[in-house]
């Protein structure tokens, strides 16, 4: 693919191309790249998170654009920018996912060189047909390094953000235990003295699974996002990534589920708990994060994420007040906006 420098009647034409354009910005060391293929033309700079990741990109629908902004000193790719143009013309990054947007590979890009990518990225999805942008990122406790110089850039670009949610976390330096309110503490031992155990379980029993958590989820009022066969389909695609763990009582039961999914980074996310109602009294939940908590510290990961604490009627309080009892710290997720 040729190079160019950045002329703004080229735009349209470069980005259904897929040419490469030299930025004004960072002195000729940076360009960026549109492309519907998935591999980058420049090795990562660092590793994406599982949402942004080629695979997961392959098999959602849509028109697919990749945006990719390049080091040339460094041989690297440092930006990665996946969107899905729908057929109502707005363009999602990412698509039926709990996070993506523009994902920075390296700290240390230029502020005048995000703002030119991402204006960049602007016109060309407005080439193709896109004329409306809504990005979800990640929280800032995943990437507190570039979030928010992020955010700035997306801000002074025209963005707004349109909602703004607290996701909660477990740092994993300390002891599950040492985080807990008293509270939860006597909940967690109440379990265990009554033989409750966590266990990771096999995917096979996720038809199963899935039927305990539709139900969990009903007598709640609320219904799960994703289908049994989509659900089904991630854990056969990316079975590493996707986990099912359980707390049995001491009869085998299960008392409580959730889907694990290891997000990338040095992040657990704690995707999908849910435990009948008749068990609140125990509260195994506490003890499902329990056995998270040891997993993620076993495997040398970062955190655990706890999820937002978002309904569609607005801030769920109680369980937001269930996840900071166990020690979870806040952090914000915002979701941005864009006319094209």
């Amino acid at each position: 693919m040729t190079e160019k420098p950045f002329a703004s009647n080229d735009v349209s034409a470069a980005a259904v191309s897929g040419e490469a354009c030299a930025l004004r910005s960072g002195s000729g060391r940076y360009q960026m790249r549109w492309q519907t293929e998935l591999a980058p033309a420049l090795p990562l700079a660092d590793e994406l998170y599982l949402y942004v990741q080629p695979a997961q990109l392959a098999h959602a629908t849509g028109q697919r654009l990749l945006l990719l902004l390049e080091d040339h000193h460094l041989g690297q790719t440092v930006g990665w920018w996946p969107v899905l143009v729908g057929p109502d013309a707005v363009a999602h990054s990412p698509w039926q996912a709990p996070l993506g947007g523009p994902q920075l590979l390296r700290p240390d890009v230029p502020a005048a060189v995000l703002d030119e990518w991402l204006t960049l990225g602007h016109l060309g999805l407005a080439a193709r047909g896109a004329r409306q942008l809504v990005q979800r990122l990640a929280p800032f406790a995943y990437e507190p390094r570039t979030t928010g110089a992020l955010v700035a850039a997306l801000q002074r670009t025209g963005h707004r953000v349109s909602l703004a949610e607290i996701d909660s976390y477990l740092p994993l330096e300390q002891p599950y235990e040492a985080r807990l309110y008293p509270s939860e503490r006597r909940r967690l031992h109440k379990c265990l003295r009554h033989g409750f155990r966590v266990e990771q379980e096999p995917p096979l029993l996720l038809p199963l699974a899935y039927e305990f958590l539709r139900r969990c989820r009903e007598e709640k009022g609320q219904a799960l996002s994703l289908t049994q066969e989509q659900l089904q389909d991630l854990f056969r695609r990316f079975p590493r990534e996707y986990l099912l763990f359980s707390v049995r009582d001491a009869a085998g039961e299960w008392v409580a589920l959730t889907v694990a999914v290891l997000a990338g980074r040095g992040v657990l996310y704690n995707f999908y708990p849910a435990s009948p109602l008749q068990y609140n009294a125990f509260s195994p939940v506490v003890l499902l994060n329990a056995g998270l908590h040891a997993f993620a510290q076993a495997s040398g990961l970062r955190l655990l994420d706890l999820g937002t604490s978002t309904l569609p009627t607005g801030l769920n309080e109680s369980l937001l007040r269930f996840k900071r009892h166990l020690g979870g710290v806040p952090s914000l997720k915002l979701t941005l906006e864009r006319a094209l």
